[in-house]
């Protein structure tokens, strides 16, 4: 199967937040690209479609907006 995305994305295991407003969920960046990422949430109907990923260990503050949703995981864009 070829690959689609349009920068190679590296699998990591780093812990993260997802704000919107005055919201916060917990979550685990699963994979991560100079693009885009996967995260592992509890529960993803809770995740709203923009938000900012906030990934303490590296410093980053990512604005964030989702392309797929499965059971317990998002996929998303930067920008």
């Amino acid at each position: 199967m070829a690959e689609s995305r349009r920068a190679p994305r590296h699998i990591v295991l780093k812990a993260g937040t997802v704000k919107s407003g005055g919201a916060a969920v917990n979550c685990l960046v699963r994979n991560l690209s100079r693009t885009g990422a996967a995260l592992e949430v509890s529960d993803e109907s809770r995740i709203p479609g923009r938000f900012v990923l906030v990934v303490p260990g590296d410093g980053l503050h990512l604005p964030c907006r989702i392309v797929w949703r499965k059971p317990n995981r998002v996929g998303v864009v930067f920008g």
